[in-house]
């Protein structure tokens, strides 16, 4: 583990948030409130109270500020200027909680927060501690030409380059396959 499970949990939350934009799969993945419900099911996103139209529209802001981060990854001091841009415009309220059967970890958003703190405090604070570790080459966009998704590499060798190994993955592979059969079987 490179982070904390927090700072990791929070991180599989924005790159889940960020490739729900319509530049990362082509439509929006937030299309109304029954969409963000499901996402914040999805990442176990603890002490959401209702939700309203506004929180749909904060949620694709921030969003868009996420992206913005990794699209960044490349330039240290655009993405410090960005994550600080998102932490600052919050208030955070740093506390221990060991609900839902996990060991003591920290909040960053007060309790009962509005989503939109909530995620910005906790999502922004896990940005801010993968830049301040050295470590903003894990940001990145998926390698296949047409996929705009992004992704967190957390693997020990740095070598993740795919969205999903299933789709993107699997894909490119069988491209580069057939290119090489393609080139092997060209006459000389």
């Amino acid at each position: 583990m490179i982070f904390t499970h927090d700072t990791e949990h929070a991180l599989a939350t924005v790159v889940d948030l960020v490739n729900t934009a319509p530049a990362a799969g082509g439509e929006e993945g937030l299309p109304d409130l029954a969409a963000l419900r499901e996402l914040l099911e999805r990442n176990e996103t603890s002490d959401v109270s209702g939700l309203a139209e506004r929180d749909l529209e904060v949620v694709r802001g921030l969003r868009d500020r996420f992206h913005a981060v990794f699209l960044a990854a490349d330039d240290p001091p655009a993405a410090v200027a960005l994550v600080n841009e998102v932490v600052g415009g919050v208030r955070t309220t740093p506390h221990l909680t060991d609900h839902d059967g996990y060991h003591w970890h920290m909040h960053y958003f007060e309790p009962g927060a509005p989503l939109g703190e909530h995620l910005a405090a906790d999502c922004g604070m896990a940005l801010a501690f993968v830049v301040a570790a050295g470590e903003l080459d894990r940001l990145r966009t998926c390698e296949a030409p047409d996929c705009g998704r992004v992704l967190v590499d957390l693997s020990r060798n740095r070598c993740r380059r795919y969205c999903d190994s299933r789709t993107c993955g699997n894909r490119m592979h069988v491209a580069a396959y057939r290119a090489r059969r393609r080139d092997a079987q060209a006459p000389a």
